[in-house]
């Protein structure tokens, strides 16, 4: 599975295109309310042949939208992503705050694979960006090559999403470090060896302690390879018991990560377990949904997997998305 297309919903809000410097005049004059879209602002990418840059797009952006009322803001493709880091779009963000006074979200890096693959986007230090935003409410990143997130203190974010194919332990570490009082939704893909992802389940030790993030409700250890190293440590984690939905997809669950939560603590105050894209066999997939489910407890098995033999012994599971 890949990543195919865009964002067309962040922050409750409909994404809109902020329009290229060659677009004509109605579609500049057409613009919609500043505060009811999220807007995409997105430079020339790998399937782009536009001449003008990002930074050149978000300062039309700012003279052109009135920016005491965005609320929100997609980037989108910045130019030789695979190349270029994330940093010039930190700094530019960091150098509008003073006009971007209703910010609440942003999300970096909305490229589909045909745009830029996701272990290629290349991105940066965005804790600045949440410095420079106290008010911010959503933070979504895309890409983990280069990623960095030192512990830092924020008292307004209630969302973190970070997409990757591989998510680097120093990183899970950063966020699980963090002081975070307001974080509600935790969502982190933490991908393969292959692509950067080196964490282990001992990396999120604060996080799955309860000691960190005391308002979370919605969990997400997502896309790993050690899904099922992940589902044992969270068998046993005391932040379970607050949470209203766990998300263990797109993950290499097998039968004996299943086993290994089923075993654990109960789960039977959660709205919903998801284990989308797993591999599972049809009697554990059904020991799982006779354990939950008449508990209100809504499962999710949707796009079970097979392993592959090679014929050698050797067999091959995959996450979801790496590349």
């Amino acid at each position: 599975m890949t990543i195919g297309v865009h964002l067309e919903e962040f922050h409750d809000l409909p994404v809109f295109d902020f329009p290229d410097a060659d677009a004509d005049a109605d579609a500049t004059a057409g613009l919609p309310d500043a505060a009811s879209v999220a807007w995409r602002v997105s430079g020339p990418t790998y399937c782009d042949s536009g001449d003008e840059k990002w930074g050149a797009r978000f300062e039309r952006f700012l003279r052109t939208v009135d920016t005491g009322r965005v609320r929100a803001i997609v980037v989108g493709g910045w130019e030789d992503a695979y190349e270029n880091s994330s940093a010039g779009v930190v700094t530019a963000f960091l150098g509008a705050n003073d006009r971007l006074t209703a910010l609440e979200a942003v999300f970096l890096g909305d490229m589909t694979f045909e745009e830029c693959e996701i272990s290629w986007i290349v991105q940066s230090d965005v804790t600045p960006l949440l410095a420079a935003y106290p008010a911010l409410r959503e933070l979504g990143v895309r890409g983990g090559t280069g990623l960095a997130f030192p512990a830092l203190r924020h008292t307004g974010l209630e969302t973190l999403v970070v997409e990757s194919g591989g998510l680097g332990a120093d990183v899970v570490r950063g966020i699980a470090g963090s002081d975070l009082p307001a974080l509600e939704n935790l969502e982190l893909w933490l991908g393969t060896d292959e692509y950067g992802g080196d964490s282990s389940p001992e990396d999120l030790a604060p996080l799955l302690s309860g000691e960190a993030f005391p308002a979370l409700r919605s969990l997400g250890l997502c896309n790993s390879v050690v899904e099922d190293q992940v589902a044992a440590a969270v068998a046993s984690a005391p932040v379970v018991a607050r949470l209203d939905r766990l998300d263990l997809s797109m993950g290499v669950l097998t039968d004996e990560g299943a086993a290994a939560l089923l075993d654990g603590q109960p789960l039977t105050h959660l709205l919903e377990l998801d284990l989308e894209h797993h591999y599972l066999s049809e009697a554990m997939a059904e020991r799982v949904t006779a354990a939950l489910a008449p508990h209100g407890v809504r499962v999710v098995l949707d796009d079970p997997q097979t392993a592959e033999d090679d014929g050698d012994g050797d067999v091959w599971r995959y996450v979801a998305i790496a590349e």
